[in-house]
């Protein structure tokens, strides 16, 4: 991930590094030493203000220019070797070798600019078509990072689910997420500052942990801050090949269709709940009477409620039932069970 000080560190050593050729270099030609220091000094500030314009351009925005680059070079060099310039046409020409080398460079400069654009476009499984299996060569998703959401931080449940094994990877938790969750805890709103001091509070416990690399994504420069958070999450999550973690529905959805693996507690805890069966028996604590006088109601530890028929009189107590059946609604499934005799 991004760190500052490491960079302005880079670029310090850089600047003293250009400094101290230019003077060597202006010493060896026999020109004062402060020209050279001069010259270095320009050249540098020339590479910083270049490096502050790519600001947003990442690795992987590198390599995939440099591989467009390649191809766009080579089918140039391709064009140019089948012998157009060979034709009569070219042949005849009084300054032919002038207009084919003309020709040539604006081949070669046109085709290596297409092939840079659109690899910049390009999502990594489209290089598929060129390197065969890329698409199947994808690293691991347990080896890419985990991006989180404001709303699974304050759920609380990450650092467990994460020490239980089923998610791996570095967690990353960009900046604009914990300035949400400080804003939380600055509104007038009761709700919101226990939501966010929680989340605050849940951040600090996996920052303390060994077993869990945290790391904070610092937002990069420009108007950056003035996108939805929503909005921000998802280009991150691209930028950084990163799988999302979210409670949100709609952003799930906007993710998805984007190309992002999201992963959701919501869908997990659906999942999991048990499937049971007509004939399955199970022990159950009847809390609560049911809509017709004879039935007494039920739950288990996931929030599914059973119904009981004929166990009016044992409510208040833990009874052996057996599955009778099960009806779909739009809340889940409705079971229906029987005593067991």
């Amino acid at each position: 991930m991004k760190s500052t000080w490491s960079i302005r560190l880079v670029r310090a050593l850089f600047f003293a590094l250009f400094v101290f050729t230019g003077i060597t270099i202006a010493l060896g030609f026999q020109q004062p030493a402060w020209i050279g220091a001069t010259t270095g000094a320009c050249i540098m500030g020339l590479l910083l203000v270049l490096d502050l314009l790519f600001a947003r351009f990442s690795l992987r925005d590198f390599s995939h220019a440099t591989f467009g680059l390649a191809i766009g070079l080579f089918c140039a060099w391709l064009i140019t070797r089948i012998g157009v310039f060979q034709l009569i046409y070219f042949q005849s020409m009084l300054d032919g070798d002038a207009v084919r080398n003309v020709v040539e460079i604006l081949i070669y400069t046109s085709l290596a600019f297409f092939g840079v654009t659109f690899a910049l476009r390009s999502d990594r499984d489209q290089f598929a078509l060129l390197i065969p299996y890329v698409r199947f060569r994808r690293d691991g998703l347990e080896g890419e990072p985990l991006l989180l959401d404001t709303n699974v931080i304050i759920d609380g449940r990450i650092s467990a689910v994460i020490q239980t094994g089923f998610l791996t990877g570095a967690l990353v938790i960009p900046r604009f997420v914990l300035d949400e969750l400080q804003r939380l805890t600055e509104s007038g709103d009761p709700q919101k500052v226990i939501r966010g001091r929680r989340g605050l509070e849940i951040m600090e416990k996996m920052r303390m942990a060994d077993d869990l690399r945290l790391t904070i994504h610092e937002d990069p420069p420009g108007n950056f801050r003035d996108i939805p958070v929503d909005t921000k999450l998802v280009s991150l999550a691209r930028e950084l090949n990163a799988r999302l973690l979210t409670n949100d529905e709609n952003l799930a959805k906007v993710a998805r269709l984007r190309g992002i693996v999201v992963l959701s507690f919501n869908d997990l805890a659906i999942s999991l709940q048990p499937q049971l069966n007509p004939g399955d028996e199970l022990s159950l604590s009847l809390t609560k009477a049911g809509k017709d006088k004879h039935q007494a109601i039920g739950y288990l530890p996931d929030g599914t409620m059973i119904v009981v028929n004929n166990a009016a009189a044992h409510i208040g107590q833990t009874v052996e039932v057996a599955i009778s059946g099960a009806l779909p609604t739009s809340a889940g499934r409705l079971i229906f069970a029987e005593l067991k005799r």
